[in-house]
């Protein structure tokens, strides 16, 4: 089957006829990227933030509905400072284009996590970004940021016990749904495929709730190196599994 870009008319390749509705990328490898060349960890990084417009872009194209991409964790703090800085500094350059980036993709930004950890300045930038492109009517683009899949488990239950304390909601009305809806991707489906460049065999705190039964597909390139024909193989693969859902 083949799709069609929505800029230039250009014909996309993509054999698969069961594309997921909903995507998860962990951006992993940047670091290593650059210790291979000899360069700066940030080196990386500007790479990898390269890497993230093109398949961001080419999602959209294909028709891919959802797009879940883990930009910075929970745990991504305890990197060396000077590389923390690098990454904020990095996302501010980031989130001022992104108010034009996407705009002719017709994309949908959503961040995901815990905003109150950033500075002011980039907590606004989220919200613009978040309020320019609400009323758009194409792929959602979910960037997760400080973001930590126990955190987000722990907050729902909080956030539960709060409206259970306060009459909202009887503890009989606590089923998995209503869970689903304390969760920062409420409203969204559950993503069909996790992708992993670098060749590493880890969940790393990403969507441990809404992964129950997601597919896997593990990558062995560094995300600075990831193509669109790297995620024509994903698709592929994706698209050869029988997911049975705990059935037969």
């Amino acid at each position: 089957m083949a799709f069609f870009s929505k800029k230039k008319d250009e014909q996309i390749e993509v054999t698969s006829l069961n594309l997921p509705s909903h995507i998860g990328i962990i951006m992993d490898g940047n670091g290593r990227w650059a210790k291979k060349r000899g360069l700066p960890r940030k080196a990386g990084h500007r790479q990898g933030a390269k890497t993230f417009r093109t398949i961001t872009r080419y999602c959209s194209d294909i028709g891919i509905k959802y797009l879940t991409v883990y930009a910075f964790s929970t745990e991504n703090w305890k990197r060396p400072q000077e590389e923390v800085d690098a990454l904020m500094s990095l996302f501010k350059s980031y989130l001022n284009e992104a108010l034009e980036d996407f705009k002719d993709d017709s994309i949908v930004v959503k961040f995901i996590g815990d905003k109150s950890g950033f500075n002011n300045e980039l907590r606004e930038l989220m919200i613009e970004n978040e309020e320019s492109s609400k009323d758009r009517d194409g792929m959602v683009l979910n960037i997760a940021m400080n973001y930590g899949s126990r955190d987000e488990i722990v907050r729902a239950v909080k956030n539960i016990s709060a409206d259970v304390k306060n009459g909202k909601i009887n503890t009989d009305d606590i089923d998995e749904n209503l869970f689903s809806d304390y969760l920062y991707t409420a409203g969204q489906p559950d993503p069909d495929l996790i992708i992993r460049p670098s060749g590493e065999y880890r969940i790393s705190n990403f969507l441990l709730w809404q992964s129950a039964y997601t597919e896997f597909v593990i990558m062995n390139k560094l995300w600075p190196d990831f193509q669109k024909s790297d995620l024509d193989e994903a698709l592929k693969i994706y698209s050869s599994r029988n997911r049975r859902y705990g059935g037969v």
